[in-house]
């Protein structure tokens, strides 16, 4: 197969992909939705390169062979046209949503991301390329018109609780006064504003709603009652799911002007199973030593927890037992693994592999042709399951949010 060779507008780097992100994310976004909003700049992109594919779905399968030596991809969506709704993805991360909106029949017409290693994983999973910044004019520019539900995890970093003192101790503001990440909430409401979707559909850390005494929630829900729509949150638990304890803040609203001023959303009805899952049915019996801990982090970790006990803290590694859940997995895994540290016999625990750590937020593993792809380093690995939402958790909310919307007579 010929190898594509499309010089990057702002680099004097080739690639063997297609020009930059953007075009990849125009390219690919048009082949997988067939979204008329795509169509144009798609053909025009194809037509430009300088081989001799010159459809984007040619250039297409180019990228998937060209990646993965394969031209199918783990996890597409309903054939456009079939779907029972639709919706986009921002803030999409490895596309937790995605995964768990596409399983209830929806089909994601547009995705934004900006990190360029969970963009990685995410086209190796969903074969699309996110569009990147979505504070840019040029990004919220090819958002379709119409679209039945809004998704996204917003940065949860200005609110969360390790956030938060990370930034006091450097001496920096956080929450909707934090520059760069808190003010990005208000282009979902841009978004909303605009787009009016059926509904929206937002996650965020368990703290967003005590943040800043209750000011930062505060401003976020009357900001989306102000565009005439309903809100109504919960902090729901993964454990119901996965083995892990991660309460998350949920948000729900429907457009009042479509649903009438009544509409509200009852969490009551979410199902949440018994929270009777064991670490040990995701782990894997045999695991690559590098995964151990030295005896040196060993050590260290547990003289550190010695010392902030002794101060009454509660500072310390999570040596989990088998048969019960897990710490909430954050994005700093990476660093030692401290938070969830396997037992081992006989040696030093161990941390969790990155499908472990996949496993753990509920994505599918060890399911051959429909198991999560994982393209990039272990380190990026955890950072993206850290960031992740827990995708069972995710449909099952999504499953309430869709009968309404697909009942509806509108």
């Amino acid at each position: 197969m010929e190898v594509l060779t499309l010089k990057a507008r702002a680099s004097k780097a080739k690639t063997t992909i297609v020009p930059d992100e953007f075009d990849s994310a125009i390219l690919t976004h048009y082949v997988v939705t067939r979204n008329p909003i795509y169509k144009e700049k798609a053909y025009e992109i194809a037509e430009n390169s300088p081989s001799t594919l010159h459809e984007p779905g040619e250039i297409y399968q180019a990228i998937q062979k060209t990646l993965f030596d394969a031209t199918d991809i783990p996890f597409p969506g309903p054939e456009p046209g079939t779907e029972k709704f639709t919706f986009i993805d921002l803030f999409a991360g490895i596309g937790g949503f995605r995964l768990a909106l596409q399983n209830l029949g929806g089909l994601c017409v547009y995705t934004s991301e900006y990190d360029k290693y969970a963009q990685k994983t995410y086209f190796a999973n969903f074969g699309e390329t996110p569009f990147g910044d979505i504070t840019k004019e040029e990004v919220k520019a090819f958002i379709p018109q119409k679209f039945d539900i809004l998704c996204g995890g917003f940065p949860c970093q200005p609110f969360s609780i390790a956030g938060v003192s990370k930034k006091n101790s450097l001496g920096r503001k956080h929450g909707f006064e934090d520059e760069k990440q808190g003010n990005l909430f208000f282009h979902v409401a841009e978004i909303i504003e605009k787009h009016r979707p059926k509904a929206f559909f937002l996650e965020n850390v368990k703290n967003l709603v005590s943040h800043d005494k209750g000011n930062t929630f505060k401003v976020i829900k009357q900001t989306l009652l102000d565009l005439d729509y309903s809100f109504d949150h919960r902090v729901l638990n993964g454990k119901h799911f996965v083995p892990q304890h991660r309460d998350r803040t949920i948000m729900v609203g429907f457009d009042k002007k479509v649903f009438g001023e009544d509409v509200s959303f009852d969490f009551n009805r979410v199902k949440l199973p018994e929270a009777n899952h064991q670490i040990k049915s995701i782990l894997k019996k045999e695991v690559d030593p590098k995964y151990t801990l030295s005896d040196h982090l060993w050590n260290y970790l547990q003289n550190y927890a010695k010392k902030h006990k002794e101060k009454g803290n509660g500072f310390g590694f999570g040596l989990v037992k088998l048969d019960g859940i897990s710490r909430t997995m954050s994005a700093r895994y990476y660093k030692d693994g401290a938070e969830i540290l396997i037992p081992q016999n006989g040696s030093a625990p161990r941390r969790l592999t990155p499908y472990e750590a996949a496993a753990l937020q509920g994505y599918p593993v060890n399911k051959g042709n429909s198991s999560f792809r994982i393209p990039v380093s272990d380190n990026q690995a955890y950072k993206q399951f850290g960031n992740s939402v827990v995708t069972p958790l995710i449909q099952a909310v999504g499953k309430e949010i869709a009968e309404i919307i697909t009942s509806f007579d509108i």
